[in-house]
């Protein structure tokens, strides 16, 4: 079962989030929290898969709730959810540690296949948002050159090395394999490694971490 934690200061808002996620075979929902502090301390306590994340809330908002819960004992993957199609909140959502950012006016089958996403360890962004946040976060002041001597780069096998650099380029585990000739199954396995070795929760945050790196520059 995928455990789900509803985050909304809307009680009609996490009723009917509720009511599209448990007609999902497989679908939990075991807590509803109506502000981000609630939304912590639940996360704490339920220890949910995924957690779904309004924004904007009374008390403490979704930013601030997200940066909370990635730093403390929950592995739960954060979808942030709003109706405000804003790129700061994309940004900001994803720095907080967000694992994906859904608008509100999305059909109910998006935030069934979102919860699914999250669920297997992927991030809820596509190739076109990637190239976004990859111009958003390559700061200028990030080295032009990879660091390959850095402990955590010599954790990686070459096919490993070569997946991080296409997954930074933006590209999809399909035309990761095409690239590479490799199954995407194989492509899936090269991903899981790389976040394990480095330690990172997704794979939006693996491009967001080789730019500050400085494996790969803008425009590379």
């Amino acid at each position: 079962m995928t455990r789900i934690l509803l985050v909304d200061d809307q009680a009609l808002i996490r009723a009917g989030f509720q009511t599209i996620l448990m007609s999902e075979p497989g679908f939990e929902v075991v807590g509803q929290a109506k502000d981000g502090a609630e939304g912590v301390r639940l996360a704490a306590e339920l220890q949910p898969d995924v957690i779904c994340m309004d924004v904007q809330m009374p008390v403490m908002d979704g930013l601030e709730a997200t940066r909370e819960i990635v730093a403390g004992p929950s592995h739960a993957a954060v979808l942030m959810l709003t109706t405000f199609d804003r790129e700061d909140f994309l940004f900001e959502a994803l720095s907080a540690g967000a694992s994906g950012f859904l608008l509100k006016t999305a059909e109910p089958e998006h935030l069934i296949d979102a919860v699914h996403a999250l669920a297997r360890g992927d991030a809820l962004l596509s190739p076109e948002v990637t190239r976004r946040v990859i111009e958003r976060f390559a700061a200028p002041t990030a080295p032009a050159a990879p660091t390959a001597s850095a402990p955590d780069l010599t954790q990686l096998t070459d096919r490993e090395r070569e997946t991080l650099l296409l997954l930074a380029r933006g590209r999809s585990n399909g035309e990761i394999a095409a690239q590479l000739f490799v199954g995407e199954a194989t492509v899936k396995t090269h991903v899981s490694n790389v976040l394990m070795k480095l330690g990172i929760r997704d794979r939006i945050h693996a491009v967001i971490w080789a730019y500050e790196h400085g494996l790969i520059a803008p425009g590379d």
